[in-house]
């Protein structure tokens, strides 16, 4: 059995009473307090997620930010330096190898923050193709991550003399005071739960204070720390893909309604032909809401009905309670050909009980980044 990999404050999450499950080959804190607790402390208030285990890589070079404009979807060139964005890493034949984050600091240096398991997919597959010069190097446990996510973080950030008023998916380079010095860290605009927040990159090795630093201000503001199972519920609850569920090497972002990271109109990427040609055609199957009308809670590999004759004619990719609707919500890849779209009525097969849903579009609930 492969041993899991432990971040780099596993002390503190235990000393917090935190559970652990394993995701992504990681060792990861599901929960503090309770999922739903958590989950509305960042919807209300605040919350900390340790994230330290995505992926971290670096693009650097002549030409890097070019070459990654040829290879990952989104269109690199909309963007200047210190700002971020939302892209993918594709396959021939458009399925996603992973999602990630690409931060623009220069022309030549392009960090990236991929998904934990599959940083090295996407190390070797732009290393496969890259230009003399031009070097992709893992840095996966060179750095931490912690979001700190809802209404009140900008508050958590300033009362540490973090900056805050960056536009969305934009970030800076700051120093964040700790016991002994200060910790070199980045911070972005951005987050995975539909709220206001900020991601905070500081070194592997300052991970401890710089957490407890950020903890003690959550708790100052009525926060609390949360763990996967708030952070799928969130993410959930804004339609936010999963790669492995909505996104895998099998769905493309046709299907799973994230065309918006792909920039049709580049010369190159990862998958251009296979896409282009999707997106003129028309998807198989194409992502939408499902918000239970009836008692009960939908999960991933669900199958989705017809309401009248029970035909099998989707796959639901989530599913879980959303503490803010009080009620079942799912995401699913449904046929195109079943004719099925916003307002229809479907069942969903929970363990042989239908489940009565109605189909929307998300996000289920409003977003305030």
């Amino acid at each position: 059995m492969t041993e899991l990999l432990a971040g780099p404050i596993a002390d503190r999450h235990a000393a917090l009473g935190a559970s652990f499950a394993e995701f992504g080959g990681w060792d990861m804190p599901v929960a503090y307090s309770g999922t739903v607790a958590e989950h509305t402390a960042v919807r209300e208030a605040v919350g900390i997620f340790d994230v330290s285990h995505l992926g971290k890589a670096l693009v650097a070079g002549p030409g890097a930010a070019e070459f990654v404009n040829a290879t990952l979807s989104n269109d690199l060139a909309k963007i200047a330096p210190g700002k971020a964005q939302y892209t993918l890493c594709c396959n021939d034949s458009g399925g996603v190898i992973d999602d990630l984050i690409a931060y623009l600091v220069a022309d030549d240096e392009v960090f990236l923050v991929p998904n934990a398991a599959n940083t090295a997919a996407v190390v070797a597959a732009l290393a496969a193709v890259a230009p003399d010069g031009v070097a992709i190097t893992d840095l996966h446990r060179e750095y931490a991550v912690f979001a700190v996510q809802g209404p009140k973080s900008p508050e958590v950030l300033a009362a540490v003399g973090l900056p805050t008023e960056m536009e969305y998916m934009a970030f800076a380079d700051a120093e964040l005071s700790i016991d002994g010095g200060s910790a070199p860290v980045r911070v972005c605009r951005t987050g995975y739960t539909g709220e206001r927040g900020y991601e905070i990159l500081p070194g592997w090795a300052h991970a401890g204070p710089v957490f407890d630093a950020l903890m003690a201000q959550v708790t100052a503001f009525g926060g609390l720390p949360a763990g996967l199972g708030a952070r799928d519920t969130l993410r959930t609850e804004m339609g936010y893909a999963l790669h492995g569920h909505e996104l895998s090497p099998e769905i493309t972002p046709v299907q799973a309604r994230t065309g918006w990271a792909v920039g049709w109109n580049k010369p190159a990427f990862f998958g251009r032909e296979a896409l282009l040609a999707e997106k003129e055609n028309g998807p198989a199957r194409r992502l939408y809401g499902l918000r239970a009308t009836g008692r009960g809670v939908p999960r991933a590999d669900c199958d989705v009905l017809t309401a009248a004759g029970g035909e099998r004619i989707g796959l639901c990719t989530s599913g879980t309670f959303s503490p803010t609707l009080k009620q079942g919500i799912a995401l699913a890849l449904i046929d195109t050909a079943a004719g099925i779209g916003k307002g229809a009525e479907v069942v969903i097969d929970v363990r042989g009980r239908a489940l009565p849903c109605e189909v929307v579009i998300p996000p289920f609930v409003e977003s305030h980044v």
